[in-house]
C-alpha cells in the first residue's frame, strides 16, 4: 500500500489534482484488475461471437487472420453515473491533530472522482449547506474532472446541515440508476440526513455513505479542556466528570440507530476514521460500483 494514502502526507500536497492522482497510482499498483468482462475501457481477452452479441465489438482484425468471429472483451463492464453528495455543514470543520473532516472529505472524493473518471464513469458533485444545494453535472468527458477537482477545493463548511431545496428535481431527473456517493458526519438534529438519504434511494438509486469520525469523538478524550461547543447550533455544555461516560454510552446507541435504519433502506454505511489511509474507501466505491454497473 503506497503512504501516499494516508492523509496526513496527502496535506503535504498541496494541488489537489496532483493528490488525487498520486493516491490513484499508489492503490492501482496492488489492485488486482477485475473479473468483470464487457464493453469498456481496457482490453482483456478475445472470445468466440456467440448469435446475439453486438456486431460492433467483432474484432475484424482477427477474422482477417483467423477467417473466425471473435468479439473483444474488456474489463470494465458498462458506465455509470457517479455522483458525490457532499456535507459541507459547520461540523465538518471539527479537526484531530493535523487533518479537519473537510480536507478528508475533499481528498476522499478526488480520489473516488478521478477513479470513477479513470473507469470511464461520469462525475458530478452535489454540495449540501444551509438548505442550498450546488450541483455539478454529471459528465465523462476529461474537461470535466478539472471542473470537479477545482468545486471541490471551493468548498468551505459553515452553517447547518438541512434539506436541500430542489434536490428531488435534480436526482428525479437522472434517467438511468446512478451511484450517489454521500460523505457526511452524520450530525443531524431531526434526522435530516437519513430522510434525504431514504429519498434518494426511493427514487432507485444506489447510496453509499461514507460516514467520516475522528479518534478523539469516537474516545471522548476531554481532558485539558472545560466546555465543549456544538459547530453547528453554538451550544456550550460545561464538561463534568460523568460527561465521558454518558457520550460514549449516547454516541454508541447513535450509531447503532444510524447503522439500522440504513440497513432497513438497504443503504450501505462505511465508517472512516479521518486518522486512516483512503485504501479501505478505494475498495468500497469499487465493490459498490461493480455492483451498480450489473
Amino acid at each position: 500500500m503506497s503512504q501516499l494514502l494516508d492523509p496526513k502526507i496527502l496535506l503535504s500536497i498541496k494541488d489537489l489534482p496532483l493528490a488525487a492522482k498520486t493516491t490513484i497510482d499508489g492503490f492501482m499498483e496492488g489492485f488486482n484488475k477485475s473479473s468483470i468482462k464487457g464493453e469498456g475501457m481496457e482490453f482483456s481477452q478475445y472470445r468466440s461471437y456467440q448469435p446475439g452479441d453486438d456486431l460492433r465489438s467483432l474484432d475484424w482484425k482477427m477474422f482477417a487472420r483467423s477467417d473466425r468471429y471473435y468479439i473483444r472483451e474488456s474489463e470494465i463492464e458498462t458506465s455509470i453515473q457517479v455522483r458525490f453528495l457532499v456535507d459541507a455543514s459547520n461540523s465538518m470543520n471539527h479537526r484531530d491533530g493535523a487533518i479537519s473532516k473537510m480536507e478528508y472529505a475533499r481528498y476522499l472524493a478526488a480520489s473516488l472522482g478521478w477513479l470513477a473518471q479513470k473507469q470511464g464513469d461520469a462525475i458530478g458533485l452535489d454540495v449540501l449547506q444551509d438548505g442550498k444545494l450546488f450541483s455539478l453535472p454529471a459528465k465523462r468527458d476529461s474537461q470535466h474532472l478539472p471542473r470537479f477537482l477545482h468545486q471541490l477545493e471551493q468548498i468551505k463548511a459553515a452553517g447547518v446541515f438541512t434539506d436541500p431545496v430542489g434536490y428531488k428535481e435534480i436526482f428525479s431527473g437522472v434517467h438511468r440508476r446512478a451511484l450517489l456517493i454521500c460523505i457526511t458526519d452524520f450530525y443531524q438534529e431531526d434526522n435530516e440526513i437519513l430522510d434525504l438519504l431514504q429519498s434518494l434511494s426511493s427514487l432507485q438509486h444506489e447510496v453509499l455513505v461514507f460516514q467520516l469520525v475522528s479518534d478523539n469523538e469516537l474516545q471522548g478524550n476531554f481532558k485539558g479542556f472545560q466546555r465543549l461547543k456544538d459547530l453547528e447550533t453554538g451550544l456550550i455544555m460545561p464538561i463534568t466528570g460523568t460527561l465521558q461516560s454518558a457520550y460514549l454510552q449516547q454516541r454508541a446507541a447513535y450509531q447503532e440507530t444510524i447503522k439500522k435504519e440504513l440497513l432497513n433502506r438497504k443503504i450501505r454505511l462505511h465508517q472512516l476514521n479521518i486518522q486512516d489511509p483512503l485504501d479501505g474507501a478505494l475498495w468500497d466505491y469499487l465493490n459498490q460500483r461493480n455492483k451498480s454497473a450489473r
